[in-house]
């Protein structure tokens, strides 16, 4: 899983991102290729009864690629991550499930995504999720911290997967369960390098 990427691409790759879900912190519509908001989590058959909990403004923010929740079930009690939270949509919906004796913590890169995800947040009444800012890279948390690890339209847009899979097992406990939807390419990856940046970028 070589990178090939140098110190100038991943900054190119990472700004390019940040530019990106910095305009999706305040609308996803017209952004993505699928469909994004209620519109979105109805078409991926998120339970009705959970989108029901949620504010209608947080839904809006949602633009997963899959419901990671469609893998496997999240009981309670249980510590939970999410990687790429965005505006916090599949995080708050693992605080619903985990209940008040678990916890969830949602992650990501951009400041803007985390504050429209803290602003989500204030307006339910769950106490038991939080928010962080880091990379998936280099996660901030001890060994063996969560039961389930949830990640949905992400990893495709890390540069280092490998370095972010070891740090996902790093911070899962022993026989913790990782949940994850993405996007995959379906064509051969280009050998030109710095055109895979400037698609990532872009």
């Amino acid at each position: 899983m070589k990178t090939d990427f140098t110190a100038e691409d991943r900054k190119t790759i990472e700004e390019g991102i940040r530019v990106k879900y910095a305009k999706v912190a305040v609308s996803a519509e017209g952004l993505f290729q699928y469909p994004t908001g209620r519109a979105g989590l109805e078409a991926l058959s998120y339970h009705s009864d959970i989108l029901q909990a949620l504010p209608e403004s947080a839904l809006e923010s949602f633009c997963g690629v899959g419901s990671p929740f469609s893998l496997g079930e999240i009981h309670e009690g249980e510590s939970v991550l999410d990687i790429g939270c965005g505006g916090g949509v599949d995080t708050m919906i693992a605080g619903i499930m985990v209940g008040a004796t678990g916890h969830v913590v949602g992650i990501d890169m951009s400041s803007e995504m985390l504050e429209r995800a803290r602003e989500n947040l204030s307006r339910t009444d769950l106490a038991n999720v939080s928010f962080q800012e880091c990379s998936a890279e280099d996660l901030p948390f001890p060994d063996q911290n969560f039961d389930v690890v949830i990640s949905s339209g992400v990893f495709n847009l890390i540069p280092d997967k490998l370095k972010a899979l070891r740090e996902v097992f790093r911070a899962m406990k022993p026989y913790g369960r990782l949940m994850m939807s993405d996007q995959v390419l379906t064509v051969q990856l280009s050998e030109d390098v710095k055109a895979r940046v400037d698609n990532w970028a872009g």
